[in-house]
């Protein structure tokens, strides 16, 4: 095809790859614009949720998903002793742990794990903080989060270790001796026990998707303009 003095001749082969590519590429853009579209619309629901009135934990198995970032309220006693220690949380650069104390549900054989918050790490790393806790029954108002999920273990981390790298929920049920609930209460009652309880709500992350989208375009873009400089070349003109 010649235009204004210029020929467009490229290969069957090469226009059939270059077709593909910037097919899979705006495709690909396309799926991250659904993915930022569902992580906005969970998000707002999230949002939603967080605003409703409390809702009480009960002494009965419940779903992680009918309870997610909503508030709740728990009522129990702590298990002082089964309190665990998450490891490498900081806090304004400060290292610290995250206490998880177990609350047995009034009149129930369920624990919950409350997130009672932060505290910084002494001098000593074989010593822990000793954490008032109350011995009476205590109600606890939070929000309802997803347990973290164990992706490893170090070989060397004992068994009977109150220090933890990551929160398993079978291991922190076989440790507490009662069924667990599959939710993890981020404490918002005012306490006074030294632990810090800024949590940060989640965001919705739909900022990287549309960047993700934004990069797949551009290289869909740059496909055809690349196509279309190494195939367009200017006609040579028959002298006579």
């Amino acid at each position: 095809m010649t235009l204004a003095g210029f020929e467009f001749r490229p290969k069957l082969w090469v226009a059939v790859i270059t077709v593909c590519f910037v097919i899979i590429f705006i495709k690909l853009g396309n799926w991250q614009l659904s993915r930022a579209d569902e992580r906005n619309s969970r998000h707002e629901r999230l949002e939603q949720l967080s605003k409703e009135p409390s809702v009480i934990i009960p002494g009965s198995h419940i779903k992680l998903d009918d309870y997610l970032y909503r508030q709740v309220e728990v009522s129990g006693n702590y298990l002082s002793e089964k309190t665990i220690f998450l490891d490498n949380k900081t806090y304004k650069g400060h290292a610290g742990y995250h206490v998880i104390t177990p609350i047995l549900i009034a009149q129930s054989e369920f624990v919950v794990a409350i997130n009672r918050g932060w505290v910084p790490m002494g001098s000593d790393r074989s010593i822990v903080p000793v954490i008032d806790t109350s011995e009476k029954s205590v109600t606890i108002h939070g929000i309802a989060s997803s347990p973290e999920i164990r992706t490893f273990a170090l070989a060397d981390q004992e068994a009977s270790s109150i220090v933890w790298n990551k929160f398993d929920l079978d291991r922190f049920q076989q440790m507490a001796g009662y069924d667990v609930q599959p939710v993890m209460i981020l404490q918002e009652s005012k306490v006074d026990d030294g632990l810090i309880r800024d949590w940060v709500r989640p965001e919705s992350g739909a900022s990287k998707n549309i960047g993700y989208a934004v990069q797949w375009f551009s290289l869909a873009a740059t496909t055809i303009i690349i196509f279309l400089i190494l195939n367009v070349k200017r006609s040579k003109q028959k002298v006579k």
